[in-house]
């Protein structure tokens, strides 16, 4: 069964209620190291999704206190903690279904038949936004130790409806 995130609404002093995007922060392939930076970037999200390969159960701690944070198992995600941690996740924002998983090629549903609107993916440390087929597919890229000459990044996704606006965040680090 799917996790649900509702719309949010916020109160405007002279407007009254509006609905506003829920904010959805993105990053993936921490390996154990949480940036300063990159909780920065997340600050501010209405949930984090965690594409995998965190290194330690204290980066999913530090994330937490920042919002609620869904998260898969990466191939480097071993021992008791992350032995619970699921390999896919499906998240219902608002109006639109996520598939979370962390290797891209072990995509293991049809997104269309699966009626989803956006696939998450980490472990190949390279950030990406693509869209296929009217699927958005989303890699945050590394936020943990660099690798080679790949930026440090995390993603920002709003969801206002049925419109994803992602970014990629490079991290000055």
């Amino acid at each position: 069964m799917p996790l649900r995130v509702e719309a949010l609404e916020t109160r405007h002093p002279r407007l009254g209620n509006l609905r506003r995007p829920i904010r959805v922060g993105v990053i993936s392939d921490t390996h154990g190291l949480l940036r300063p930076e990159a909780l920065r970037a997340l600050r501010g999200s209405d949930i984090i999704i965690h594409a995998g390969d965190i290194g330690t159960a204290e980066v999913l701690e530090r994330l937490r206190r920042v919002a609620p944070t869904f998260v898969v198992r990466g191939n480097n995600d071993r021992g008791r903690w992350a032995a619970k941690l699921p390999l896919t996740e499906t998240v219902e924002v608002g109006n639109l279904r996520l598939y979370v998983l962390h290797e891209l090629l072990r995509l293991d549903v049809d997104p269309i038949a699966a009626g989803v609107a956006v696939v998450v993916s980490g472990h190949s440390h390279r950030p990406s936004i693509r869209r296929r087929a009217g699927i958005l597919y989303l890699n945050p890229g590394s936020a943990g130790p660099r690798r080679f000459t790949l930026p440090v990044s995390v993603a920002l996704l709003g969801i206002a409806g049925q419109r994803t606006r992602p970014r990629i965040v490079t991290l000055d680090c």
